[in-house]
C-alpha cells in the first residue's frame, strides 16, 4: 500500500549546491550566495515504512539526502536558531534529473523537476538541539542496505545561520516552514522497489520503499 500520510507544512525552502563535492559531481559551480528554490507543500510525505509512489514516466528520479529544519515561530533579524527551530530531521530532496537537465538547458525554473508530489520524504522529527549542526554528528542514507551518502553540516558552503538569515530576510520564515540545507556527494538514481533508510549518526530516523 502506498503512503497517503502527507505532512502538514507551509513553505518548503531548499538550498542548491551547498556542498562543494556535490556541486562538482554534477559539474556545477559553487554559488557565491545561497541558491534557493521551493517545493509545494504537497511534496512533503512521511518516510515511515510505507511505500511511496513516484512518477515513473518522466526519466530518472535521483535521491539527495539532506538535513531539514522545522520552524516553530516567525523569523526576526538576529533571532537565535534554537528560538526559531523546534525540530530537525533527515529528508530527501528527490529530483527528476532528466527533466531538470532539460529545464536548465532552456533557462526555465526547476519546479517541474523538484516540486512533484512526494518529492520531499521526511524522517521522524527530532527535538532541536542547540548547535546540532555543529555537533560533529553526520547524517546518511542507505539504499538497499548499502550506504550511498554521508554528510556533515560542517561541510556546508553556507551554514544554517547564514541560510536562515538569507531566507528569512528575503522570503520570510514562519511556523511550519521547512528548510532543506543541501546534499553531500553520492547522489544517484532510484529504481522501482528500492528501499531507503535515513540516519542521524547511527540512529535510523526514516525508512521506506519507492514505487516508480
Amino acid at each position: 500500500m502506498t503512503n497517503q500520510n502527507t505532512l502538514d507544512c507551509r513553505n518548503i525552502y531548499c538550498v542548491g549546491r551547498n556542498y562543494r563535492l556535490h556541486a562538482a559531481e554534477l559539474g556545477n559551480a559553487v554559488p557565491e550566495s545561497p541558491m534557493i528554490f521551493a517545493k509545494p507543500s504537497h511534496a512533503a510525505v512521511r518516510l515511515d515504512g510505507s511505500a511511496i509512489a513516484l512518477p515513473g514516466d518522466r526519466g530518472a528520479v535521483h535521491y539527495e539526502a539532506e538535513l531539514v529544519w522545522l520552524a516553530g515561530r516567525r523569523y526576526e533579524p538576529g533571532i537565535a536558531l534554537h528560538e526559531l527551530y523546534t525540530h530537525f530531521t533527515v529528508g530527501l530532496d528527490l529530483t527528476l534529473r532528466d527533466v531538470q537537465d532539460g529545464l536548465k538547458a532552456k533557462g526555465y525554473p526547476w519546479l517541474a523537476a523538484k516540486g512533484f508530489r512526494h518529492s520531499a520524504p521526511l524522517g521522524r522529527w527530532l527535538p532541536y538541539e542547540a548547535n546540532a549542526e555543529r555537533s560533529g554528528r553526520s547524517f546518511a542514507m542507505r539504499l538497499n542496505g548499502t550506504e550511498v551518502q554521508r554528510g556533515h553540516a560542517a561541510d556546508m558552503v553556507f551554514d544554517l545561520a547564514a541560510l536562515t538569515a538569507h531566507v528569512g530576510a528575503i522570503y520570510g520564515i514562519g511556523p511550519g516552514d521547512l528548510l532543506f540545507t543541501g546534499t553531500p556527494e553520492g547522489v544517484g538514481k532510484l529504481a522501482d522497489g528500492d528501499a531507503v533508510e535515513l540516519l542521524w549518526g547511527d540512529e535510523q530516523v526514516g525508512a521506506g520503499t519507492f514505487v516508480i
